[in-house]
């Protein structure tokens, strides 16, 4: 970068993980290049690393196939505006974060301005619809990978992508977390960051609970709050007649330790709970029509990263019907019943950190964008 040019960068995330991993990686870059400014799409923790909010990411909160027929309108107008502000700004990157069938339209903005692309989190190619890794290999300038598994998967497809390691690795305070003993019969319940998830899955999650009380009287439960989400809904959607703490988001780490185990909506969660070492029930419901839909172009065994990670199902998986209160009760109550189950669990949770790289994603991932930042602008 010439001496005294200033560069603005535009960061797209749309969902709570990616403002997580948003703000961690404005911070890394802002120490390596103090100058840069952020705009773009984000939510509260984007918004105190530094950046300016020009869209709140909860103004992009649909999910699935059929959920963003409804959305429309909206998504068309944040487009449009999206469109005005990149010609306006002329940011020296745009970096996108999740939301890939959002983000792909502002990939495109960026091919026909000229401006460089990054993903920051890749778009999970791998699993479903793997025809988009050809539109990442014109469109994208890097994929900075956090899974093990991606860099090769890419790169059979001649797409420039690298491992930099799970940002998860920075932001979990292990060693704090390692030092707390899990409470006997005190489950943590994590139904998701989007409403609609909070809809499909907390009732039936409460009623477990509920079932779980009826079962074991002395089971306590713990309800994360994610930064989306009010904690009026949260108490609207749990059962009055059982008693539950809800926890902060600042909190989560800790509370996820402190539980036996948890019950969680499929997500970056399930990641957090198996290096925490936490075990954990994993449930989803989609639309019927959107469930179908996803089933002809999923390509993978498992839903939930540790499972796929690791390539065997440590974690049970409850899908659409399947995630009801009585199922997910029923696995509960067999792993509170019997502590061999869930220190088997563990176990095979205990060689996950590893696989997951070094700390220092974030600065990994600052150091490149801005080193093939200088490269781009020399037209190399």
């Amino acid at each position: 970068m010439e001496s005294g040019q200033k560069r603005t960068i535009w960061i797209n995330a749309g969902e709570a993980s990616g403002d997580m991993h948003g703000a961690a990686l404005i911070r890394a870059l802002l120490a390596r290049e103090p100058s840069l400014s952020f705009v773009g799409m984000g939510g509260p923790a984007m918004s105190a690393a530094g950046m300016s909010l020009d869209y709140d990411s909860r103004m992009l909160s649909t999910l699935g196939f059929t959920e963003v027929a409804t959305a429309l309108p909206r998504i068309a107008k944040m487009l449009w505006g999206t469109w005005q502000k990149l010609k306006e700004y002329r940011p020296a990157a745009i970096i996108l974060l999740d939301s890939p069938d959002y983000n792909f339209f502002l990939a495109r903005m960026g091919r026909k301005l000229g401006i460089p692309v990054y993903f920051y989190i890749s778009p999970q190619v791998w699993a479903w619809r793997k025809g988009r890794v050809n539109f990442l290999k014109t469109h994208a300038r890097e994929i900075l990978c956090f899974l093990p598994f991606e860099q090769p998967f890419y790169e059979r497809h001649g797409v420039r992508a690298e491992f930099i390691g799970n940002p998860l690795m920075d932001e979990i305070p292990f060693e704090e977390l390692d030092a707390v003993q899990p409470e006997a019969d005190l489950v943590g319940v994590l139904p998701g960051s989007r409403k609609k998830e909070l809809y499909s899955l907390l009732p039936e999650f409460g009623e477990a609970a509920r079932i779980l009380r009826r079962q074991r009287p002395g089971t306590r439960f713990l309800l994360v709050r994610a930064p989306t989400i009010d904690e009026t809904l949260l108490r609207e959607l749990w059962p009055s007649d059982v008693p539950v703490e809800i926890v902060e988001p600042g909190d989560r780490y800790r509370a996820m330790r402190r539980a036996e185990l948890l019950l969680a909506a499929s997500g970056t969660v399930s990641l957090e709970a198996a290096l925490i070492g936490t075990p954990t029930v994993v449930a989803y419901r989609l639309s019927d029509l959107t469930f179908a839909l996803a089933r002809r172009f999923i390509d993978v065994k498992y839903v939930s990263l540790p499972n796929l990670i690791l390539d065997e199902q440590v974690f049970p998986e409850l899908l659409q019907e399947r995630a009801n209160a009585v199922s997910i009760a029923g696995v509960a109550k067999l792993w509170l019943a019997d502590p061999r189950l869930t220190a088997n669990v563990r176990a095979k949770l205990a060689g996950l950190r590893d696989r997951m790289g070094e700390p220092g994603a974030p600065h990994r991932a600052a150091r490149i964008i801005l080193h093939d930042l200088d490269a781009f602008s020399a037209g190399r």
